[in-house]
């Protein structure tokens, strides 16, 4: 087990400063989801937690000592990539119990644990396979097993569901999640893939240019977002935006002038025309619709900007024609246009 410190890391590539500065605490167990656009920072910000990347400044703290000096394999943590990174002419045996082979554990002690990881993660009846015999999933999980043997302080993931199909990266959620929750076992998870981060994570950082833009459990970040990146960033599908103006009584501050409005397509509904001064009412023209089953999303163009609104009836819009939609004003954030940061709730 282990808590993760990050003191003003900082990360330069030459000029470029590919991480700016950044303060992190991570508790003991967490499981910490680090999610953005690509180049945002996080992979590289992973890479210094494990070794992989010199740090430029700051200092980076495990379990309290600082580590910045550290080599890899003295810093008690253990990653698993993005393309697994196993060996083809190893069975699964060998592969899940291939950073044991330079331990000084006795070989029942390897043999144990390596059966152990197996049982756990569901391979016991395939551990004198070879990797061509297993699927994607399979192939993963003797990746995360390969990690699991060497009873790390950290487990470190990169991306490690982007080669899956749509299906298996949401078997091999639920998965890891479980394991997680057995295991107890402080966890650092890189994606940029929101659901994978609001499905999986204790608590969410979301990155951008180098800079935490903000951390909070996936509620506190659905509900509560500081800013329109992580407004649009985090919820899918994403929040809509619609440009305003602002009056002394339309917001926490009494400022005017141009706003964003934001309601999330779950909340604007398709209906009726209503004149109810306590609902945000819309009417646009359909431009396309995505059945769901339980609910159809409707994109609508309203004054040249496209909004997706839902459906809950069985009833499916017809693309070309005119629909009404509306909101509670509750479900309303209101965003500074020119900082684009949140200034309140309607």
């Amino acid at each position: 087990m282990a808590t993760i410190e990050l003191n003003q890391l900082v990360k330069r590539y030459g000029k470029l400063e590919a991480v700016k500065g950044i303060d992190l605490a991570i508790d003991d167990g967490e499981f910490v989801v680090f999610v953005g656009p690509s180049g945002c920072g996080k992979s590289t910000t992973l890479r210094m937690i494990a070794g992989l990347e010199e740090i430029s400044d700051g200092t980076l703290k495990i379990s309290g000592n600082v580590v910045n000096e550290k080599e890899p394999k003295q810093r008690n943590i253990a990653m698993v990539f993005q393309n697994y990174a196993i060996y083809p002419h190893m069975t699964v045996r060998q592969n899940i119990g291939f950073g044991l082979y330079t331990s000084k554990l006795d070989r029942e002690e390897k043999r144990r644990r390596i059966e152990d990881a197996g049982k756990l993660l569901g391979l016991e009846t395939l551990l004198d396979r070879r990797p061509a015999a297993l699927s994607g999933g399979q192939r993963q999980r003797v990746a995360i097993g390969r990690a699991m043997v060497r009873d790390p302080a950290a487990f470190l993931f990169d991306e490690p569901l982007s080669n899956l199909d749509a299906q298996l990266r949401s078997q091999m959620r639920i998965e890891i999640k479980r394991l997680h929750q057995r295991l107890k076992t402080t966890t650092v998870y890189v994606t940029h893939d929101q659901v994978e981060a609001m499905t999986m994570a204790d608590r969410i950082v979301v990155m951008k240019d180098g800079h935490i833009l903000q951390v909070g459990t996936p509620t506190e970040l659905y509900e509560a977002p500081v800013d329109v990146f992580t407004a649009r960033f985090i919820g899918s599908p994403s929040m809509n935006l619609l440009r305003g103006t602002r009056t002394a009584t339309s917001a926490a501050s009494s400022a005017t002038g141009e706003l964003l409005i934001g309601v999330r397509p779950h909340d604007l509904l398709v209906g009726e025309s209503v004149s109810d001064t306590e609902r945000f009412a819309l009417e646009g023209v359909v431009t396309a619709v995505e059945p769901l089953g339980p609910e159809t999303l409707v994109h609508l163009d309203i004054d040249k900007s496209s909004v997706i609104a839902t459906a809950r009836d069985k009833s499916i819009p017809t693309v070309g024609s005119r629909l009404c939609c509306h909101a509670e004003r509750g479900t309303l954030y209101l965003f500074d246009a020119t900082t684009e940061k949140l200034l309140g709730r309607a």
